[in-house]
């Protein structure tokens, strides 16, 4: 049965009281870290920061993101602690989102910062928005509520704040309950042109008969294409596409340079994009058929072109109406998009392979960590009686969607097996790895981009090697999280700390001590955090050091830079921590020391782990490969081998195949009769691709 409103809102209240205690968080920050997750997880926005500001004035924000494309992103608060749901007023939404605007304007405009604190996180957001004032061109206003907002309200116009256009969106109870129930799908976008634009897309359709999915080919008008892109931004581009952008950031020089001195030719030399619907609204006009309404479009290839003719047009003032982009749209309902729009923005970006843009959820390894994740058991904290596991979220709503079918006493069962605190998702996991893994800086430019560039990382390890990614990795990844986590409760916990830049100082004191022990040919006991599922007491005090000695480093950057996030995120804030490094080492305890292992022992557990991946390699492809039935290897062998594909190996070993249970292939022949159901989906086999994954 479907949960109401009012079990959501106390379920989430009792995640909330939770997480509040576990990371010794203050409710109202451990409330805007939830949703502003949700946020970022979803593509709404690319990243949150926190920063909690009420003044007498009438002013209050309690977070912000600048992203790399002129937008402001300003979050606040509607948040009592309440006990239970009640609604959100439209008078109470008007005065919420006037405290943020007060304080935006007061920023542009009052030279503002200088009333404020110099350490303090609002003063560097408020002296970044007044040498910022002239870049920004759109301000996002979010007011995230624990109430249920009024059905008085049915929509918020745009506004204009300090001369700067603004939007405003609210995520309440009922929304964030829409969006968590949505089992990974992100909340659409609906276009509609007509509103927008004063009139429909012209457009041919492509698609032949009833029974076949609809699709169009559109002839666009660039100037469109880059008012949607401002718009909306990275809610436009489906997921992967997204993170090939963040892992790039720059635009295009050949397309700006067709923009700029050749717009007559841009059609002629540009590819065109790739875009797909869930559902599109046609009407026949003057000029023949026109797509007058688009649901969810997403561009799954042409991200770049898209986002070149944005920048360039707002940075080099280009009148783009001359412009014109070829956009083929596929129209797919929202029950096979999970498989079939990775599949086109796999295709359809065969230029880009084994990069960000290719790391689907999907990959084989979030498929390899999801298993594990599964059937490994965590042992037993100290006072627990049984043990459990970390779960893995590879797509999102996996942990919701496990329990949807339970009983009552089954859903008990299976979050005592599989906590809450620890489950963890693909932004979770790049955390925890880049920042071990000398990457801090990546990790303090949002959980976007972060995941953009492990995926990167990742994706070519994966090529080279995909048996190191074994028991013993995400053994030590679950290690190093709970080391990650556990440094943000203590920074918490600290008397120093103000309540600002904790994410920032987490991420450098792990980096910092990480970079002490690697120096000394040393590690970290990860062996040892998983066994007791907890960080030992010296690793706590060495922590403890490390984040103040961070700490202090980071809330003195260099003349000219007011705001710390922002140095965070520069390759010069990693340089200079480095050079403190001897200092934080003579400052460490001997017992510390004591308990690091040694590079070459933690290498031999490395190499035994990748040793046991390679036999459950075989083991597990055997197995695939037996549970598909003699008849379909032989009209695999038949219809490869008409199309002249196959290699005298490959069709050696189907004559195997084909002969099962009589003759049994080897591990070995099971490997190679994977690459072959691989040519076979890409061949378009995909009835038989698709038994043997449902198989």
């Amino acid at each position: 049965m479907e949960q109401s409103a009012q079990e959501f809102f106390h379920d989430f209240r009792q995640e909330l009281l939770a997480g509040a205690e576990a990371n010794s968080s203050f409710q109202l920050s451990e409330f805007m870290e939830a949703v502003a997750n949700e946020l970022v997880e979803t593509g709404f926005v690319e990243g949150f920061e926190f920063c909690h500001y009420r003044a007498a004035q009438g002013m209050r924000v309690d977070g912000y993101w600048f992203n790399d494309e002129g937008a402001l992103d300003l979050f606040l608060a509607d948040f009592d602690c309440r006990n239970e749901l009640v609604s959100l007023s439209p008078s109470e939404v008007n005065a919420s989102f006037g405290r943020a605007e007060k304080f935006f304007e007061a920023c542009a405009t009052k030279s503002f910062f200088q009333k404020l604190e110099v350490t303090s996180p609002e003063y560097g957001l408020a002296r970044q928005i007044a040498d910022r004032s002239s870049f920004i061109r759109q301000v996002n206003f979010h007011l995230l509520s624990e109430r249920m907002l009024s059905d008085r309200i049915q929509s918020l116009d745009d506004g204009v704040t300090a001369g700067i256009p603004t939007t405003y969106n609210i995520w309440d109870i009922s929304r964030l309950q829409r969006q968590r129930s949505a089992k990974g799908h992100k909340e659409p976008l609906d276009i509609n042109f007509r509103e927008m634009f004063g009139a429909g897309i012209s457009c041919l359709p492509a698609h032949l008969g009833s029974q076949s999915y609809q699709s169009y080919l559109i002839v666009i008008p660039a100037d469109v294409l880059a008012i949607l892109y401002g718009k909306f931004g990275a809610r436009l581009l489906e997921q992967n596409v997204r993170s090939f952008l963040q892992a790039r950031g720059k635009v295009n020089q050949g397309i700006r340079t067709t923009i700029l001195n050749e717009p007559q030719m841009f059609f002629a030399y540009n590819n065109g994009i790739t875009a797909t619907a869930q559902e599109v609204e046609v009407e026949v006009g003057d000029g023949g058929l026109q797509i007058t309404r688009i649901r969810d479009l997403q561009i799954v290839n042409g991200g770049q072109t898209t986002a070149s003719l944005f920048h360039t047009k707002r940075k080099d003032k280009v009148a783009l109406k001359n412009i014109f982009v070829q956009m083929k749209l596929s129209v797919i309902d929202s029950a096979e998009s999970e498989l079939v729009v990775p599949r086109i923005s796999e295709y359809a970006n065969t230029q880009n392979r084994v990069n960000a843009a290719d790391f689907f959820s999907n990959h084989p390894f979030h498929i390899r960590i999801e298993t594990f994740s599964r059937r490994l058991w965590a042992p037993a904290q100290q006072g627990a009686q049984r043990e459990s596991r970390w779960f893995y979220e590879r797509a999102r709503g996996q942990y919701a969607d496990a329990q949807a079918k339970l009983s009552p006493p089954e859903q008990r069962r299976f979050k005592a097996e599989n906590p809450k605190p620890q489950m963890f998702t693909k932004t979770d996991l790049a955390k925890f790895e880049n920042v071990w893994d000398d990457h801090p800086k990546w990790v303090n430019l949002g959980a976007q981009k972060n995941f953009a560039r492990y995926a990167g990382r990742i994706g070519k390890e994966w090529t080279k090697s995909a048996d190191r990614f074994n028991e013993f990795y995400f053994r030590r990844a679950i290690a190093r999280g709970i080391v990650f986590r556990a440094t943000e409760k203590l920074v918490s916990d600290q008397p120093w700390y103000n309540g600002g830049y904790r994410a920032n100082i987490v991420a450098y004191a792990i980096a910092s001590l990480n970079e002490v022990c690697r120096r000394l040919g040393k590690s970290i006991d990860y062996s040892r955090v998983w066994n007791i599922q907890a960080i030992p007491p010296t690793l706590r005090d060495a922590l403890t050091i490390a984040a103040k000695h961070v700490n202090d480093d980071i809330v003195h950057p260099p003349a000219g830079i007011s705001n710390i996030s922002e140095w965070c995120k520069k390759d010069q804030c990693w340089t200079r921590l480095q050079g403190t490094l001897d200092k934080l080492e003579a400052a460490l305890p001997d017992a510390f020391f004591e308990d690091l292992l040694s590079l070459e022992e933690q290498g031999e557990e490395r190499k035994d782990a990748k040793v046991t991946q390679k036999i459950d390699n075989g083991i597990e492809a055997q197995k695939r490969i037996f549970d598909i039935p003699a008849h379909q290897w032989r009209t695999i062998m038949q219809e490869l081998g008409r199309k002249r594909v196959l290699t005298p190996r490959e069709t050696g070993v189907l004559q195997v195949a084909v002969q099962m249970p009589a003759k049994i292939p080897t591990e070995k022949q099971c490997l190679v009769l994977l690459g072959v159901l691989e040519k076979a989906r890409n061949e378009g086999l995909v009835a038989l691709a698709a038994e043997e994954e449902d198989a």
